[in-house]
């Protein structure tokens, strides 16, 4: 729409007769000049002639910008914006601003370079607000930008591309302050279409038409419209758009309470914020409300928070939470994708699981792209009476990311991270400790990466010849494998290195200790154990393979030669042929080491074992852990090596 086709007279006309109707008395306005326009039902004034719009403009030395000017010809000035700004200016009142408030001191940087100094003010009477026209910030239609700034905000000003977004954006804040506002019911004819639009959005998103709903919900909710900001907040976060959401005050409604609470406290979280800062502002809710709310905050902090849901749904969340606490999370989100048909709402204004988003273990799972697969499933009582629970294939195949992944460094970290796994035929990923941990080896509590890596640093007491590793465990995929993936392993010492693969194909002990040939004692039945060391940038990759308790072969890069151990190695593992001729590693100031021969040895063994790690779960999940015996031998006679004790209590 351009200022040809835009008539201001009737949408400042609706304005005002909307003004009017939202007070009862006259009284209740602000100033007596208020109670004439009340009475007129007219926030403007009488029409600027042609001449004297003429005479501003020569007076300011500019032309005004188009949706200005034509708002002059309706009305010389506006009484009331819905905002801190009471008049703006008409043809007499408009003058440069000149910064008079020394404001380019604090914000006086690209866009708004000079920008107080040159701009037109238009506010007559506010508080502490300021409305400038920029005529430098002019777009190809000749409009200036609009900047508003309050001086209480403690941020920069708000820009608009016009006058006429600047009226409509006031317009919209009009509409918020009077929505929730006590006295006579602020009812009309715009009110009335926006909730008819928030009640069909409604329909709309459940079916699946999240992006038209979106859109309808968002601008419902810029008027301020009851339940539109609430359904509006659950679209946008499911599409990974937080921008502080308070979804409409459902957290502190009963009938939602145990599904929003936690969404609500889980956002302040992320943000760094403290969730008690939310409680306290539960002044007016019961003891028992503000108790349920602190041990809501406190299961999140410790990650025992648990997402619950009624029928079916409830069901497969438990399900998928199994799948995903093991490292099945593309497994766990198409049993959740399945069940979601059967979801029930909480109420009228309940749109989609958000509860899904405050799972320690599932929510990771839900990002963006998946939020939005998720929205676009037809759900609760809009869904076919057909739908939900196909869970064919649901397990799917655990192994389909490989191996080669790990040949690829984050984006963040510019040098390759070393790292070392096992992967172990017929156990499941709960018996690994048993074997590969030491004395009373447990899974402990599930852990993001940036969370183990964290635990690295935690106080404790570590040696120069003790290397127990901190792993992460859950399916390889194939038939029936299992891994304990260091992502974070530092170094490698070829002299001391033990492989735990002899140890880990060794069925364990109901003692907790696996066989040790040594002890003179026959190896309990096992399977195939795998084990990969890998230092890119110390050219080295080793392999090792055992089965039932012996070691079947191993070889090791080490960027200079390569030595072979045990039996001949599968034709597909051939060293020679995965590496070529050994290099040393590149220096990392002049280059990265060459990853080719690392991938091609990735992509040969997930290719030779059937087998794959699980490169969201690993990433981006949650995934129990435990503490592996030590992968390298104790010191011989004549070695020293060093001890060290950090400070705190060990963790």
């Amino acid at each position: 729409m351009t200022e040809e086709t835009f008539d201001w007279r009737p949408f400042l006309t609706r304005w005002s007769e909307e003004w009017a109707g939202a007070y009862a008395d006259p009284s209740d306005l602000r100033t007596a000049g208020d109670g004439e326009a009340w009475q007129a039902r007219w926030l403007g004034f009488e029409p600027a002639p042609e001449e004297r719009i003429a005479a501003a403009e020569e007076r300011l030395g500019r032309r005004l910008p188009p949706s200005y000017r034509a708002f002059l010809e309706v009305t010389d000035g506006w009484r009331e914006t819905g905002g801190s700004v009471y008049r703006l200016a008409g043809t007499a009142q408009a003058h440069w601003h000149e910064d008079a408030f020394g404001l380019s001191e604090y914000f006086d940087e690209g866009e708004l370079r000079g920008m107080w100094a040159r701009a037109l003010q238009l506010d007559v009477e506010s508080d502490m607000t300021t409305v400038l026209l920029d005529p430098l910030a002019a777009g190809e239609d000749g409009e200036w930008a609009v900047y508003c700034h309050s001086s209480w905000a403690g941020s920069g000003p708000t820009r608009y591309d016009s006058f006429r977004e600047f009226m409509f954006a006031m317009y919209r804040r009009f509409h918020g302050r009077h929505a929730g506002r006590p006295g006579p019911a602020f009812v009309n004819d715009t009110t009335r279409r926006l909730d008819a639009q928030v009640a069909a959005a409604r329909l709309e998103a459940l079916r699946g038409g999240y992006e038209p709903a979106d859109a309808a919900l968002t601008e419902a909710a810029g008027f301020g419209r009851p339940r539109a900001l609430g359904m509006s907040d659950q679209l946008r976060r499911f599409q990974g758009k937080m921008y502080a959401a308070r979804y409409g005050g459902l957290a502190h409604d009963p009938l939602y309470f145990r599904e929003f609470a936690p969404l609500l406290a889980v956002d302040l979280l992320e943000m760094g914020r403290d969730p008690a800062d939310w409680i306290h502002t539960m002044s007016d809710e019961s003891d028992e409300r503000r108790a349920a709310a602190a041990e809501i905050v406190r299961e999140l902090k410790e990650r025992t928070f648990r997402y619950t849901a009624p029928g079916p749904f409830g069901e497969a969340v438990g399900q998928a939470r199994e799948q995903a606490r093991w490292g099945r999370t593309d497994a766990a989100w198409r049993t959740l994708l399945a069940a979601l048909p059967q979801w029930t709402p909480l109420g009228p204004d309940h749109l989609a699981p958000v509860g899904l988003l405050t799972d320690p273990l599932l929510g990771p799972l839900v990002t963006p792209e998946r939020g939005r697969e998720l929205l676009a499933t037809p759900r609760g009582p809009e869904a076919a009476p057909e739908q939900g629970l196909a869970t064919e294939g649901a397990e799917g195949s655990e192994g389909e990311d490989g191996l080669a992944w790990l040949a690829e460094p984050p984006p963040h970290n510019r040098r390759p991270e070393s790292y070392r796994f096992v992967l172990v035929e017929g156990a499941a990923p709960a018996e690994l400790p048993a074997r590969l941990g030491g004395p009373g080896a447990v899974l402990g509590a599930p852990m993001t990466s940036w969370e183990l890596d964290r635990s690295r640093f935690r106080s404790g007491v570590s040696s120069t010849y003790d290397d127990c590793a901190v792993v992460v465990v859950g399916h390889a995929g194939g038939s029936g494998w299992s891994f304990a993936l260091d992502p974070f392993v530092a170094s490698h010492d070829p002299a001391r290195f033990v492989s735990p693969a002899v140890a880990a194909s060794q069925a364990a002990d109901p003692s907790n200790g696996a066989a040790d040939p040594s002890d003179g004692v026959a190896p309990a039945a096992g399977g195939r154990a795998v084990v990969v060391w890998c230092a890119p940038e110390h050219g080295l990759f080793h392999l090792s393979v055992a089965e039932r308790g012996v070691e079947r072969y191993a070889f090791t890069v080490d960027g200079t030669g390569i030595s072979r151990n045990g039996g001949p190695i599968p034709p597909g593992l051939d060293p020679d042929t995965l590496f070529g001729a050994p290099t040393a590693p590149a220096d990392s100031a002049h280059g990265e080491p060459d990853r080719s021969g690392e991938r091609r040895a990735l992509t040969a063994i997930a290719a030779e074992f059937g087998v794959g790690l699980p490169r969201f779960a690993v990433t981006e999940g949650r995934l129990h852990t435990f503490t592996t015996r030590s992968w390298t031998r104790p010191p011989g006679p004549g070695e020293t090596y060093a001890v060290l004790t950090l400070g705190g209590r060990p963790g």
